[in-house]
């Protein structure tokens, strides 16, 4: 007896097929779980604020370390200012100082001079009570010569003159203000006047020796505001202090000067 064949089709449609695997359930945001709102305890309550609202507080470990750092920050910055700061005023000085360097070589400035060329007095009676006060009045002669050859001097208003004995003022006045070109001298006159001068007995007397000797010593100071021309350039306001010590033969108005030496200061600042 002959087998029956079998046809591999067969095989398949004759053999008991397993059933199909159960397909799995997708959540999603329509299902009801997500509808449902959480069942909160009684008493508790929800609150909802918007994110850009929310500031968190950092725990007190946290903010000591953020005054720490901002403390840091805060020394850096100031460093940083300083050190400009102090660069910025050295580059000035530097600027400075090379375009003084280039215009002393360029120019060669010699100082300005001054002397006293007379001088007279007036209203200083040392024969008087010692009590009474004393009004004197100077009227003096200065000289000044300006040696160089491309330099100007600007006198400026504000200046003043004293006169003195033995540190005691006698008078004072104001200086002129006019311009000094260069290779000049200028000579003009002034009046000191003091008002209500008391001397004491020993300056009193001191006067009367010293003029009885034949040599009153007395001394002018000057302050003066001048700006100074250096070609087309000119300079911001220095301040000149002049000083002469005078020695005259009496103190009359036809006083004679018998020595006098000036001397010359600048204060650039």
């Amino acid at each position: 007896m002959i087998p029956e064949r079998v046809h591999p089709s067969d095989l398949g449609t004759s053999s008991s097929s397993s059933p199909p695997p159960a397909t799995a359930k997708e959540t999603t945001a329509t299902h009801p779980s997500f509808q449902e709102k959480p069942k909160l305890p009684p008493g508790t309550y929800v609150i909802q604020v918007p994110k850009d609202q929310i500031y968190r507080v950092p725990p007190p470990e946290n903010a000591k370390k953020f005054k720490s750092y901002t403390r840091r920050a805060t020394r850096r910055r100031g460093r940083g200012c300083c050190c400009c700061l102090l660069f910025s005023l050295s580059a000035l000085l530097l600027s400075l100082a090379i375009v003084a360097g280039a215009l002393y070589f360029a120019f060669r400035p010699k100082p300005i001079s001054f002397s006293l060329d007379s001088i007279a007095i007036r209203n200083l009676n040392l024969s008087s009570s010692a009590s009474s006060p004393l009004n004197p009045e100077f009227n003096a002669t200065i000289r000044s010569d300006n040696p160089n050859k491309r330099i100007g001097f600007r006198f400026r208003d504000g200046g003043s003159v004293n006169v003195f004995y033995g540190g005691v003022a006698l008078g004072n006045g104001a200086w002129p203000a006019f311009y000094q070109g260069p290779r000049n001298v200028t000579v003009f006159a002034m009046s000191l006047t003091g008002s209500g001068i008391r001397l004491s007995a020993a300056e009193r007397d001191g006067m009367v020796a010293a003029e009885g000797r034949g040599g009153v010593p007395l001394q002018v100071a000057a302050r003066v505001p001048v700006r100074v021309r250096f070609g087309a350039v000119t300079t911001w306001t220095i301040t000149v202090k002049v000083g002469c010590d005078v020695t005259v033969d009496k103190l009359t108005t036809n006083a004679r000067i018998l020595s006098k030496k000036c001397k010359v200061k600048v204060r650039i600042i």
